[in-house]
């Protein structure tokens, strides 16, 4: 997906964290917390986080990278740079679910910080290793982009611009669920279980984005390449997938983001229908 090359972006839209190192850390609240990191964030990975949240250790502080966000101001440094891509995706997510949201309460966009190594939340401190991730007690997505490289790299991603975006919609999907009172309807795992279903709802929540993101203003028309370099992205972060690269075998019982299969096709399901009601996991067949 191509940005419009004379579109405006705002800088402060994205609090831009790379280079700095947190120090200490632990689970910032209690009640359960964990429980909510590993099944209802969406940690792109699928894996248990649990041994993963206590806490980064002392880190001394470090400069902030020579890139920042706040060199980024038009749809053409979205077409170039990664960390601008993002921002012009939120964005334009912005525009389209602050629209789609009205008559159901006032909306509220949520924060978003990107990265490097680890960073503290409300939800706790956590590493690059959970990949991006969503923590409904400071409303905020939070990202490093060095997960994009991973997703090719270590999962066999095609990778592409739109494939970023997807992951990055995603997230804020889970906002959105957060906002709807959604978020906590599913945590048990298992291929029919409602950590499953939550997941895929934030993917057809992605994909009504898709469908509707050229109205927003930001961007240009999908091509199907695009789409296809979505798809992939969805494929390769299947439970069924990981589970037999890391694993070597797979078993239903206990994933928490649904098979390949399964993302593609509520992916594509809000893509082609571009209408969140169609996104109603909890009371339809997965």
């Amino acid at each position: 997906m191509t940005f419009r090359r004379d579109v405006d972006l705002d800088p402060g839209r994205v609090t831009d964290s790379r280079g700095r190192r947190v120090r200490g850390g632990g689970i910032a609240v209690g009640g359960g917390i964990g429980t909510i990191l590993v099944i209802v964030l969406a940690l792109v990975f699928g894996v248990d986080l649990g041994s993963i949240l206590g806490g980064v250790g002392q880190l001394p502080e470090g400069p902030i990278g020579s890139q920042a966000i706040s060199e980024c101001e038009t749809g053409q440094d979205a077409n170039e740079r990664q960390d601008c891509r993002l921002l012009g995706a939120l964005q334009s997510l912005d525009a389209y679910w602050a629209d789609a949201y009205s008559g159901q309460g006032q909306f509220q966009q949520p924060g978003a910080e990107v990265f490097s190594d680890a960073v503290n939340t409300q939800c706790g401190s956590a590493t690059s290793q959970v990949g991006p991730f969503y923590c409904p007690l400071d409303q905020t997505i939070y990202i490093d982009l060095g997960f994009y490289d991973q997703l090719e790299s270590r999962f066999g991603a095609e990778g592409g611009p739109f494939a970023e975006m997807y992951v990055a919609a995603h997230e804020y999907g889970h906002h959105m669920q957060n906002l709807l009172g959604l978020l906590e309807s599913g945590r048990d795992p298992g291929a029919e279980g409602g950590a499953v279903r939550t997941e895929l709802m934030a993917d057809c929540f992605a994909g009504v984005w898709g469908a509707h993101a050229v109205e927003t203003g930001f961007l240009e028309p999908l091509t199907r390449e695009q789409v296809n370099q979505a798809l992939d992205a969805a494929s390769v972060i299947g439970d069924d997938r990981i589970q037999e690269q890391t694993q070597g075998q797979v078993n239903p019982e206990t994933w928490t983001h649904g098979s390949s299969e399964q993302r593609q096709e509520w992916f594509s399901r809000g893509l082609e229908s571009g209408d969140p009601n169609d996104c109603d996991t909890f009371s339809s067949d997965i």
